[in-house]
């Protein structure tokens, strides 16, 4: 079934299976042995990210009046404003292409990065919405539940300017077939999902371990530069 939900005066078509339940996609995520959803952000995003106690959407950071001072938005403009008040996440590895983009566009101002991993039972909840590649591209497939789940990990997805992406020999399972795969995760993911935080260099594991020792707060850091490629 396919719905017309309006934001402003965007069409978003979401195709959404009526049948599917919590625990469909929480199985579904089992057998694929998937154990993380991936956020890249700045460390001043992880600092908005502790301090606020979520991971929230830009709409949400933009309205907070603390948060507007401390963070460093990956873009400029988002290309996909009717999906401002969801957060862009993404199963078992970033998206590569997205992150090196953020970082040229960063370069200047020389800013850390860190990428929060999230427990993969929130690909169950409520209102999560799949992508089977980069929600900006024409080709994009969106949907809920169960079977939008599926699209990411057919034997073929359509993708950037067309590019057909294939599942190979070898191809992990936990892995989406077009890297730049979406989740959008409705308004804000609470911090109680944030399992552990990977950092890109040495300086910044200082960084975010002071901060979470700051604000009381526990999560395991860990200096891993190989999840940023």
């Amino acid at each position: 079934m396919t719905t017309d939900r309006k934001a402003g005066q965007q069409r978003k078509l979401i195709t959404v299976d009526p049948q599917w339940s919590h625990n469909d996609v929480l199985d579904a995520v089992r057998t694929r042995s998937i154990a993380e959803v991936l956020h890249f952000t700045t460390s001043s995003g992880i600092l908005g990210i502790l301090a606020s106690r979520a991971v929230k959407s830009r709409k949400r950071i933009d309205a907070d009046a603390y948060l507007e001072h401390i963070y460093r938005p990956n873009v400029s403009v988002r290309r996909d404003p009717e999906w401002v008040d969801h957060v862009s996440l993404s199963i078992s590895r970033i998206n590569d292409w997205m992150f090196e983009a953020s970082e040229r566009w960063h370069i200047r101002e020389g800013v850390s990065w860190a990428v929060v991993s999230l427990t993969p039972d929130i690909l169950s909840h409520p209102g999560v919405v799949f992508i089977t590649t980069n929600n900006i591209y024409p080709a994009r497939s969106r949907g809920e539940g169960v079977s939008g789940f599926e699209r990411m990990f057919t034997e073929s997805v359509v993708g950037r300017y067309g590019e057909v992406k294939r599942r190979r020999l070898g191809h992990p399972q936990e892995w989406t077939t077009d890297r730049q795969a979406e989740v959008l995760y409705p308004g804000e993911v609470p911090i109680a999902y944030v399992q552990r935080i990977d950092v890109q260099t040495a300086q910044c594991h200082d960084d975010v371990a002071g901060m979470l020792g700051a604000l009381d707060i526990e999560v395991y850091v860990r200096h891993d530069p190989q999840v940023f490629e």
